[in-house]
């Protein structure tokens, strides 16, 4: 007499179902923990927060957080607000477009998706930004600094020139000549 053990009934259904189906629930069991992560956020209150937690947990560990301040730390934070409105439409660019299981439908998605930009691109600029805030600053400071300051170097090509074309003026307008002219 031989023992057959039983088969498992997992597998058998695995192996029985269509791979079309397998793969169309696969994607709805992903779109659900995706909302339901969102939404486990949302509840706590800390949705936006968790993300930048998130993201600056991520920096630190790659040694991004060590980096020591130096020129952007005296920028105004009216240098660092227009710096951070850049980022937010940049980001808002590159955030996914057909996300909704994790924004939501309709305006109130886009509201939430306007809105995770708008953090990323803030927490982008207090720690540094791609440099728009410091470079202004600079470009600023250098037009105070040299308010009233005249520029009185002359290039000596500069100069010739501008005496062929004064010359070539006054010859076209007056009838003069280079030989009248030093002539008389």
């Amino acid at each position: 007499m031989a023992i057959s053990p039983p088969s498992d009934l997992v597998l058998d259904v695995v192996q029985a179902a269509d791979p079309l189906e397998v793969q169309a629930a696969q994607a709805r069991l992903k779109a659900n923990r995706a909302a339901f992560a969102a939404t486990s956020l949302a509840e706590k209150g800390a949705g936006f927060g968790a993300a930048v937690d998130i993201l600056d947990g991520a920096a630190s560990k790659a040694g991004l957080g060590n980096v020591q301040k130096t020129a952007h730390d005296e920028t105004p934070k009216v240098y660092r607000d227009f710096e951070s409105v850049v980022l937010q439409n940049f980001v808002k660019s590159m955030l996914p477009t057909d996300a909704e299981a994790v924004y939501g439908k309709g305006n109130a998605g886009e509201m939430w998706k306007s809105m995770m930009a708008e953090q990323i691109g803030g927490v982008l600029s207090e720690n540094g930004g791609i440099g728009i805030a410091d470079q202004m600053y600079s470009q600023e400071l250098a037009r105070h600094r040299s308010k009233g300051v005249i520029n009185a170097a002359v290039d000596e090509k500069d100069r010739s020139v501008a005496l062929s074309m004064v010359t070539d003026l006054e010859r076209r307008t007056l009838g003069v000549s280079e030989t009248e002219k030093h002539s008389a």
